[in-house]
């Protein structure tokens, strides 16, 4: 990149709304500044759905081009690196990265995604978003009719394998303990013929990400094609935070309808700000962001 330090926009995160809000910035002639640490969320996916012109494709080759697209905006600029602090200034913001240098923006748009944190069961990291997954929109219809479970327990495992059962008609839930279900959710699930299983998991034995069978503690096993579940997470990016922008009692970046945070000149989109966690949301949210960014900016100067 040239030697220039100051920008119109900081944008942290660089994968698809990072890149969507880059995009309607470039086009609005606007300064910008991309920092990304090549990590995005879901880089073990092997293919992305439910975003029409680009269904099936593979989530890094999205990417790849649209970074290509996005650059070819003269006044758009892209770092590897990692955002390690910010702090507000008077004419707006700096942002340091992790070999010290600093870059100014009168505006931040925090696009970092979430970190998921993997539960204590071997093998659950290295197949999720590939056998273990998080969206039946994104990734239903592809282990449709097979034999899929639910991972949870209580309101969660109840209101999950509502979600999934008609996606087919072989589905278990595995709430990995003592089941927390009501006798009503009980019987309503078992109603629509969903079994419920309550030893406890030890380990996903699995080829390459693909679940293979499940292994309890008990030492016995269960034969399912695809275990779907919501893991905890916490922010990617803890900058937010110690700028002063709020959290929603989620723990998503609080926003309001224009991704506007709590804190005047930082916005934020994607997978920080709301469970809805697929490609198609994210460029929506950024391409908002970006065209909200710039307007503030107009107000500003006319």
């Amino acid at each position: 990149m040239t030697g220039n330090k100051n920008f119109d926009v900081i944008i942290i995160g660089g994968s698809y709304a990072g890149l969507s809000a880059a995009m309607a910035l470039g086009r609005s002639l606007r300064k910008v500044l991309i920092i990304d640490s090549g990590k995005p969320c879901n880089r073990q996916t092997p293919r992305s759905h439910n975003f029409i012109t680009h269904d099936g494709e593979k989530p890094q080759d999205i990417a790849r081009k649209a970074k290509e697209q996005v650059l070819k905006y003269e006044t758009v600029q892209f770092i590897e690196a990692l955002a390690t602090g910010g702090s507000i200034t008077q004419e707006g913001f700096e942002i340091e990265i992790s070999n010290g240098d600093r870059f100014n923006a009168r505006k931040l748009l925090f696009a970092t995604g979430v970190a998921d944190q993997m539960p204590a069961i071997e093998g659950f990291a290295q197949c999720w978003g590939i056998s273990v997954l998080h969206c039946p929109y994104c990734h239903g219809y592809e282990v449709r009719n097979t034999n899929m479970g639910v991972l949870g327990n209580g309101d969660l495992g109840f209101e999950l394998s509502r979600l999934i059962h008609h996606w087919s008609g072989q589905l278990t839930l595995f709430t990995n303990g003592k089941s927390t279900l009501t006798a009503e959710q009980t019987s309503k699930l078992q109603s629509h013929q969903i079994e419920i299983i309550e030893t406890e998991i030890a380990a996903l034995e699995h080829t390459n990400g693909y679940i293979d069978h499940i292994v309890f503690k008990n030492g016995n096993t269960n034969n399912i094609s695809a275990l779907f579940a919501r893991v905890n997470f916490t922010q990617h990016c803890q900058i937010p935070e110690q700028l002063g922008c709020a959290l929603n009692e989620q723990g998503y970046i609080k926003i309001d309808d224009f991704q506007r945070t709590s804190l005047p000149g930082v916005y934020a989109a994607g997978d920080n700000t709301i469970m809805f966690r697929s490609v198609a949301m994210a460029v929506a949210a950024g391409t908002k962001a970006g065209a909200v960014i710039n307007k503030e900016l107009i107000d500003e100067a006319f």
